[in-house]
C-alpha cells in the first residue's frame, strides 16, 4: 500500500523521491540522471547568452563590476554596481524618464535567457502595448544581480522597471527565469517594494502567460504609483 502511495506521489513532482539503490549506491540510471542535471546547472551558471538572440531584439550590452564569474558568485554586491563604461553607454543610448524600462540579465542562468526570452519578450511588449504603456530603450546586463535595477533607475528615472533575469539553477530545472518589477527604482530601495514572478519556463509558469501577467501588474503599478507590499493586486 505504501509503495502504491509513493508511486502516485512521484507523478506529481520532478523531485528525486523514492529513487532506487543497490546496497549503499544509487542505481546507475539515477546516478547518470543526477550527473546530467548537475552538468546542466553548471553550464547554466558558466554559460553565455546567445549573441544572435541579443541581436535579434536589438539589445546592446552593458556590464557590472563582477570582473570574473568566480567573483560574481562570491561577491553578489559586484553584480549590483554598473561598470563606468556601462553607465556611460546607458546615458548615451537610452531614453530618459520612460514609463517602463525593460532590462534582461543573465544572472545565475544564461540558459534561462536562451530558453525563454524568445517567447517572453515579444509577448511582454504586446501586453504593455495593450495597456498603452510606453517602453524605454531595452538592453542586456551581463553579470547582473537583481538590485542592478536600482542603479539603472537612478540614471534613467523610469516610472516602472521590469528585469528579466536567470534564476539560480537546480537539479530539476536549470533554465528558470524570473521577472522582477518595481515602481520608481532607486538606490536604497527596500526589497519589500519589489515584486517577482518566478519559475518561468516550459514546465513551470508558461512564458507567454507570465508575460501577460507582468503587463497587468505593471499597469496596476502605474495606476496606483506603488509596488511590492503596497500594491493592491
Amino acid at each position: 500500500m505504501e509503495k502504491l502511495q509513493l508511486e502516485a506521489l512521484k507523478k506529481f513532482t520532478p523531485a528525486r523521491i523514492g529513487v532506487g539503490r543497490t546496497g549503499t549506491r544509487p542505481l546507475t540510471k539515477d546516478f547518470l540522471s543526477f550527473r546530467i542535471d548537475h552538468a546542466a546547472a553548471v553550464d547554466a551558471v558558466y554559460g553565455e547568452v546567445s549573441s544572435q538572440l541579443l541581436e535579434e531584439f536589438n539589445l546592446f550590452t552593458v556590464e557590472t563590476r563582477y570582473e570574473t564569474k568566480e567573483q560574481y558568485l562570491k561577491r553578489p554586491d559586484k553584480g549590483r554596481i554598473l561598470s563606468v563604461e556601462g553607465e556611460q553607454l546607458i546615458r548615451e543610448r537610452c531614453i530618459r524618464n520612460p514609463q517602463v524600462q525593460i532590462v534582461i540579465s543573465d544572472g545565475l542562468s544564461a540558459s534561462a535567457i536562451n530558453e525563454n526570452v524568445l517567447d517572453v519578450y515579444p509577448a511582454l511588449l504586446d501586453s504593455l502595448s495593450f495597456y498603452q504603456i510606453d517602453v524605454g530603450t531595452p538592453f542586456f546586463v551581463k553579470g547582473g544581480r537583481v538590485a542592478c535595477m536600482d542603479a539603472i533607475g537612478e540614471i534613467l528615472k523610469p516610472e516602472a522597471f521590469i528585469l528579466l533575469i536567470g534564476e539560480r539553477p537546480g537539479l530539476v530545472c536549470a533554465h528558470s527565469l524570473s521577472a522582477y518589477m518595481c515602481y520608481r527604482p532607486r538606490k536604497g530601495m527596500k526589497e519589500s517594494e519589489r515584486m517577482v514572478i518566478s519559475n518561468i519556463h516550459r514546465n513551470g509558469t508558461p512564458p507567454i502567460e507570465a508575460a501577460a501577467h507582468i503587463g497587468t501588474l505593471v499597469n496596476k503599478m502605474l495606476e496606483q504609483k506603488a509596488s511590492g507590499v503596497s500594491l493592491v493586486v
